[in-house]
């Protein structure tokens, strides 16, 4: 099935799912915004675990500790996620948790992409082997739910949701693409942003949201209208689509007594290049601070007014020439994916011979670009600022695994110390993905309380697959398993470990399951 079927858990629940391979080559998938609490062994990222292989399974189990929101998971390796193999994570909020709004009539999840008939292998061979940047053409669709644009010639299967006159439902919309980002909106219909990737924001009422690539939000749709259906559209931002109408995606809101079909002209956006526009939007994204989430206390009680910063890393994002061909670096440095995980190397020797350590410079960029297995470490227990700077001349996104960062400022041109006093320090949102703006930079801060090896990397496919990633290894010399989890008895080895024994009891630290899911992952013909 395209999308793939719903992880619905709730709160603390612990989840098992089984993920079958049916493709002829390696596989992984990891959880978008699922922290993984002291359980790095399950992110499902090529420095955390070693893949699937073809014709084989392996069961992840992990839990949504201390977590709700709108999440989704995908293929992480290969770039398979050009090819699809994503699908929604729900994690609702325990019965004693007040949820800062009205139960909604019901629930839909829409996950909303760029798509190309490139077949994924054939996309991967020209990144990797021409020396043009940007070599690869646009997309050919923005599909929603893995579903044509409505009214596009040919399409024949649209995404329709069926809604009561008067009656409020909640969209969990998430940006599945691999490159563009995209403006939503619904025609004659408001929309109340009530959540984005595990944080309850400040409700405020759009006509449309920006969500780029990786992003998640919750809104609020009332079918306040005549019975008549709507349009649904989402349209890439930093592109114009006179010349490519079919990356108008458009679905369709069925009011349940209509016989009126869409009509008239699609709902106007933004002017896609309009940045003061979406910055604006995206400064007005704020923390919810009265309202509790996965605990009963205020989301507020815990807040960065007044940290005190233990550790900087300034990012630049650039694309270099490496030995011919063209790659995308961090401070001029390629990330080098190996055959062995990071955390694999980690656990049996420390990570000696497979990556260096504390090596990748965090504040500066090195003269020549080059290739690297770079792992920074993170302070345990302290705060980090990560400071993101986009020396491209597209929009990027920059994701990290394990935690949610506040998202405290963005700016153009280069950042400087004294920039700070600019940040939003009150109620910046909580998430795990922000936007970077083309020139621009984004700054975060994050506090480094969940110990394991963690991904940092654009969620952008194209720039991840060709090296813009590292790792920040987060430490706690405490071998307590209350302070991080050992492996687990199912774990996978390969690279320098393929012919290791190893066992150790762990199954027996999940006493309570919540799901089983069975995943069958198979290419289509």
């Amino acid at each position: 099935m395209f999308p793939g079927p719903l992880v619905n858990a709730s709160t603390n629940d612990f989840i098992h799912v089984n993920v079958f391979n049916n493709l002829d080559e390696p596989l992984l998938l990891t959880w978008n915004g699922i922290q993984q609490r002291l359980n790095s062994w399950q992110d499902g990222v090529s420095g955390t675990n070693c893949p699937i292989q073809p014709g084989k399974n392996w069961t992840y189990v992990f839990q949504t500790k201390d977590q709700i929101g709108t999440f989704f998971y995908f293929p992480s390796i290969n770039f398979q996620k050009a090819a699809g193999g994503f699908g929604p994570i729900r994690v609702n909020n325990r019965i004693v948790i007040n949820v800062p709004f009205p139960k909604p009539e019901a629930e839909f999840d829409l996950l909303i992409g760029d798509w190309s008939y490139t077949s994924y292998k054939d996309a991967r061979s020209l990144i990797q082997s021409n020396n043009t940047p940007g070599h690869l053409n646009l997309p050919d669709f923005v599909l929603m739910n893995g579903k044509g644009p409505y009214g596009y010639p040919g399409i024949v299967n649209y995404e329709s949701f069926t809604v009561s006159q008067w009656k409020t439902y909640r969209f969990r919309i998430s940006n599945v693409g691999n490159e563009l980002s995209f403006n939503f909106r619904i025609q004659n219909h408001q929309m109340v942003v009530v959540e984005t990737e595990g944080s309850y924001t400040q409700q405020i009422t759009l006509d449309s949201l920006d969500v780029h690539v990786g992003q998640s939000y919750s809104v609020l749709v009332t079918a306040n209208q005549k019975e008549a259906d709507y349009y649904i559209v989402a349209t890439p931002k930093m592109l114009s689509t006179t010349d490519n109408s079919s990356l108008v995606g458009k679905g369709v809101l069925h009011y349940a007594n209509s016989n009126t079909p869409v009509s008239g002209p699609l709902p106007s956006g933004p002017d896609p290049f309009d940045r003061a526009f979406s910055v604006d939007q995206a400064k007005s994204i704020r923390w919810n601070m009265t309202a509790g989430a996965a605990r009963p206390n205020p989301q507020g009680t815990f807040n960065v007014s007044n940290v005190t910063l233990s550790q900087t890393f300034i990012l630049h994002a650039s694309m270099a020439n490496i030995s011919g061909l063209p790659r995308y670096v961090v401070n001029n440095v390629s990330y080098l994916t190996l055959d062995t995980p990071l955390k694999l190397a980690d656990q049996f020797a420390n990570g000696s011979d497979v990556y260096q350590l504390d090596q990748f410079p965090v504040q500066s960029v090195k003269d020549a670009a080059e290739y690297g297995v770079f792992v920074s470490t993170g302070n345990h227990k302290g705060w980090i600022e990560l400071v993101f700077k986009n020396d491209l001349d597209v929009m990027d996104a920059w994701h990290l695994d394990g935690f949610g960062f506040y998202v405290v400022g963005f700016g153009d041109g280069d950042w400087q110390p004294e920039l700070r006093s600019t940040y939003n320090l009150l109620d910046p949102v909580v998430r795990s993905t922000t936007q970077v703006y083309p020139g621009g930079w984004t700054a975060v801060y994050a506090f480094l309380d969940n110990p394991g090896m963690w991904n940092l990397r654009s969620q952008n496919l194209k720039n991840w697959y060709l090296g813009q990633e590292l790792y920040v290894r987060v430490y706690d010399p405490d071998p307590n398993p209350a302070k991080e989890r050992p492996p687990p008895e199912n774990i996978l080895l390969c690279g320098q470990y393929l012919s290791t024994s190893f066992s150790l009891p762990y199954a027996s630290q999940f006493p309570r399951l919540k799901l089983y899911l069975w995943l069958a992952v198979y290419r289509k013909v």
